[in-house]
C-alpha cells in the first residue's frame, strides 16, 4: 500500500497492512501513529513526521527511513534487521529490547536517544550526532566509525575493541568499564582527559599530540 502525504496522525493502522505487501510512506504525518506489530518488512518511510510514532514489536527487517523523523519515536522489541536510516531524526528515540542486526545510522540526529538494551549482532553509524544519547552495552566491535559525536553520551560497557574512530568526539562522554582495545582514536578528540576515561582509553591507539595533551594535564612537558 502507498501512503502519500496523508495525515495518519492517531490512528492505529496495523490492521489496515496486509502482510503480503510492500509499503511506502511518502511525506505523512505518523505523528503517535499506532503501528505496534505491524508487518513493515521492507516498508519505505520517506521525509515522514515520527513524533512518538509506535513501531514496538513491529516487523521492520529490510525497511528503510529516508528523513523526516521526530522526537521519542518507539522502536522498542521491533525486529529491525537490515534496516537503514539515513537523515532522520531520532532524537529520544528508545530502542530497548529490539532485535539490530546489520543496522545503519547515517546522517542521524540521535540526540537522547536509547540503545542499551538491544538485541542483535549489532549496528553501524557514522556522520551521526549522539549527544546524550545512552548506548550501554552496545558492540561496535572493529567498525569504521566516521564524524560521530558522542558528547555526554553513555557508552558503559560498550565494546569498541578494533574499532577506529576518526572525525569523532568523546567530551564529556561516560565510559565506565568501556572497551577500547586496539581501537584507534587518533583521529578523535578525546575531551578532557580525565583517570576514569584513561582507564578506559587503556590498549587503545593513540597520537603523539593526544599523548602530549594526557601528560600536559598532568604537568608533564614533552620536549
Amino acid at each position: 500500500m502507498n501512503f502519500d502525504g496523508e495525515d495518519l496522525s492517531r490512528k492505529a493502522l496495523a490492521d489496515r497492512l496486509p502482510a503480503d505487501e510492500t509499503h511506502v510512506f511518502r511525506e505523512c504525518d505518523l505523528t503517535e501513529t499506532d503501528l505496534w506489530g505491524a508487518p513493515l518488512a521492507g516498508a519505505r518511510f520517506e521525509s515522514c513526521v515520527l513524533d512518538q510514532t509506535d513501531f514496538r514489536k513491529a516487523d521492520l527487517d529490510g525497511a528503510s527511513f529516508t528523513g523526516g523523523g521526530g522526537m521519542r519515536t518507539r522502536f522498542n522489541d521491533a525486529d529491525l534487521i537490515d534496516v537503514t536510516f539515513t537523515d532522520v531524526d531520532l532524537s529520544s528515540a528508545q530502542f530497548g529490547g529490539a532485535l539490530l542486526t546489520d543496522v545503519s545510522f547515517t546522517g542521524c540526529r540521535m540526540i537522547g536517544a536509547a540503545l542499551t538494551g538491544s538485541r542483535g549482532t549489532g549496528f553501524k553509524i557514522a556522520r551521526s550526532n549522539l549527544t546524550l544519547a545512552n548506548l550501554g552495552g552496545c558492540s561496535l566491535r572493529g567498525e569504521a566509525v566516521e564524524g560521530v559525536r558522542f558528547d555526554d553520551a553513555d557508552l558503559s560497557g560498550c565494546d569498541f575493541t578494533e574499532a577506529t574512530f576518526s572525525d569523532c568526539r568523546f567530551i564529556g562522554t561516560r565510559l565506565l568499564q568501556t572497551k577500547f582495545n586496539k581501537a584507534d582514536l587518533r583521529g578523535a578528540d578525546l575531551g578532557e582527559p580525565d583517570d576514569a576515561k584513561l582507564r578506559a582509553f587503556a590498549g587503545a591507539i593513540i597520537n603523539q599530540a593526544q599523548a602530549n595533551a594526557i601528560l600536559a594535564a598532568r604537568g608533564i612537558t614533552v620536549l
